[in-house]
């Protein structure tokens, strides 16, 4: 019952942070967006500082007595309300094209998400996501596709050079393109023990209780494996259950971005819905076997406390922007 008593405080405490921003008003995030990411850069330093699990040895948790906070979730939700409203003001004063107001600040916080977030704290996963959402939120706010690749040319030779510069980054990448042979290696039996998890739940699955991976094959079984985990129990039906509920309320986020009359709360449902998908599409797929393993959460599945809470916020904050949305039906040329 360790992870259940535990994962049951986290889910209370994502109930609450729901609670909170579903009703607290959107223009107090406007004005909360810069002292928020103040928070973030201050709780992202804490965890550089604090001293390291030996199990998981990457300066990614502020750790007090026996809690621990992941700072990259908290960087995520300020990064979301920050970049809103300041790509909302340069759509208002007309200047989401000008190098030095727009494209300036941009680089140096996707430079900043790298140093820290990829560099120092070896998560290239929550890298990758971050950025997405950065470039799909400027992308939808205006910014000219030209200057986006010139932005997305920049991150992939950055994470070219952050891949063949550390040896366990190359080593998954080379367990990617081979997979048959890195079974017994330290970096690839991951992987394979999650294709053996998936493939062995067939179409229907072993049924709960009866998951033979989560007993000590599968690293990571109750957060980053998850996935493999629930195909292993739940099969192939189960699989095709779980997808349709993901994609449905991607489509749900998508409206309400669409609906939106107001350009904040309009970016703020893109960024969610780009956050959300990017993140479940890098977990489905590295365990699947379509992309190199990474240590990234299955949104709303995976055990984390932290992940949980925050992901709750940022739907709470789009629950609330969903009150704010129009239908705009077209009137007929005859009823004119």
């Amino acid at each position: 019952f360790h992870y259940v008593s535990k994962q049951l405080v986290a889910i209370g405490l994502s109930a609450a942070a729901f609670i909170i921003t579903a009703h607290l008003p959107v223009t107090y995030w406007r004005q909360l967006a810069k002292p928020l990411l103040a928070v973030a850069i201050v709780a992202t330093l804490l965890a550089l500082v604090t001293p390291v699990n030996p199990e998981y040895p990457a300066h990614r948790w502020v750790r007090i007595g026996g809690l621990s906070f992941q700072s990259v979730e908290l960087v995520k939700f300020a990064l979301l309300v920050w970049l809103a409203g300041f790509l909302q003001e340069r759509i208002r004063t007309g200047t989401i094209t000008d190098v030095a107001k727009t494209l300036k600040p941009l680089f140096i916080a996707v430079g900043g998400v790298g140093i820290i977030v990829a560099f120092l704290q070896s998560d290239l996963g929550s890298t990758g996501v971050i950025v997405m959402m950065m470039g799909i939120m400027a992308f939808v706010a205006g910014l000219p596709m030209k200057r986006v690749l010139m932005i997305a040319s920049i991150v992939v030779l950055g994470l070219i050079l952050a891949v063949s510069s550390t040896p366990y980054r190359r080593a998954r990448l080379n367990t990617y393109l081979h997979p048959e042979a890195g079974c017994q290696t330290a970096s690839g039996y991951q992987a394979c023990q999650a294709l053996i998890a998936v493939g062995s739940g067939g179409m229907i699955g072993l049924g709960l209780g009866r998951s033979v991976q989560a007993n000590g094959y599968l690293p990571q079984a109750a957060n980053d494996s998850i996935f493999a985990i629930y195909a292993e129990i739940f099969g192939f039906i189960g699989v095709v259950v779980l997808l349709g509920i993901f994609i449905g309320f991607f489509g749900r986020l998508k409206g309400i971005a669409e609906r939106s009359t107001d350009d904040f709360n309009r970016l703020v449902a893109v960024g969610l819905l780009t956050f959300l998908s990017v993140q479940t599409l890098i977990n489905i797929g590295a365990m699947i076997g379509l992309l190199p393993l990474k240590g990234i959460t299955l949104p709303f599945i995976s055990y984390g406390g932290t992940s949980i809470v925050f992901v709750a916020a940022a739907v709470g904050l789009v629950f609330q922007i969903s009150r704010y949305t129009s239908y705009v039906v077209p009137q007929a040329d005859n009823d004119r």
